[in-house]
């Protein structure tokens, strides 16, 4: 099966190497929309217009099945999306809060995600009684972007991202930014041992797991074939580096222009 991807940077690797993870043997299409990196300071016209465009270039893309491998467009246009495509649409927001067992959750997001409340009004929808927090975060995108994930700077960004949730005495931590699981190493030194680190691209890979199962009856578990494809819509020199560096494949990476509707530059 075929499956689209995107996210305006290598956040949505973190999503990919989970599907790859539990879903081999299938094609990947990965657009990262590099030239409006980072969403997460965007307002929502700005995203909605983007989901736009994102959609209906991957409406010529011949997909299967599409994953929003961004929660800031997941929180504000996920019906955009929906509307553009005529597949499976698979979300990050919504597989997450439906795993949800423990009654007091923190959510770190970015800054556009966390004034939709979008994490909170889909976890209350599954369980009506959940204490939700969320705190926005808006220098880990930057930093993560460039790599910057062991220097003293995010790690003081972390500390005073967490300390509001720590005193609320969370049980779980939803990563909500695809961007953010790239930092668990720094944010479990950081949060006591008994807090669950919660990444939404474990509930989602499961989902489209199910749907998998159900429409390929001789799907093989034993292969491990997988076909990736890769645009970009700026930044073509370095974005194999980051492929090679986050998922440890040195891919062939396009120009892509979304205006121009599926059409490759």
């Amino acid at each position: 099966m075929r499956f689209g991807l995107f996210d305006s940077g290598v956040g949505g690797f973190t999503v990919l190497k989970k599907i790859i993870e539990l879903c081999p043997n299938n094609s990947f299409i990965y657009l990262a929309d590099t030239a409006r990196l980072p969403y997460g300071v965007k307002t929502t016209n700005e995203i909605m217009k983007i989901a736009e465009e994102i959609s209906l270039w991957f409406s010529y893309q011949n997909i299967d099945a599409f994953l929003v491998a961004c929660n800031t467009t997941n929180a504000i246009a996920l019906d955009v999306i929906k509307k553009n495509l005529d597949v499976p649409v698979f979300d990050l927001i919504g597989s997450a809060a439906s795993t949800i067992k423990k009654s007091r959750i923190g959510v770190l997001a970015t800054p556009s995600t966390v004034k939709t409340k979008a994490y909170t009004n889909a976890i209350l929808e599954f369980k009506p009684k959940t204490f939700v927090i969320e705190q926005s975060c808006p220098e880990f995108v930057p930093m993560i972007e460039m790599d910057n994930i062991n220097s003293e700077e995010i790690c003081n960004a972390a500390y005073r991202y967490l300390q509001p949730l720590l005193k609320q005495k969370i049980h779980s931590l939803i990563l909500g930014c695809s961007h953010y699981p790239l930092i668990t190493p720094l944010l479990k030194q950081m949060v006591p041992s008994n807090v669950e680190l919660i990444d939404p691209a474990d509930a989602l890979s499961l989902k489209l797991k199910l749907f998998m199962d159900s429409k390929v009856s001789n799907y093989s578990k034993n292969k491990n074939l997988v076909d990736l494809k890769f645009y970009v819509t700026s930044n073509l020199e370095n974005f194999p580096n980051k492929a090679k560096h986050w998922l440890n494949v040195f891919p062939e990476v396009n120009l892509v222009s979304l205006q121009k509707k599926g059409c490759v530059s």
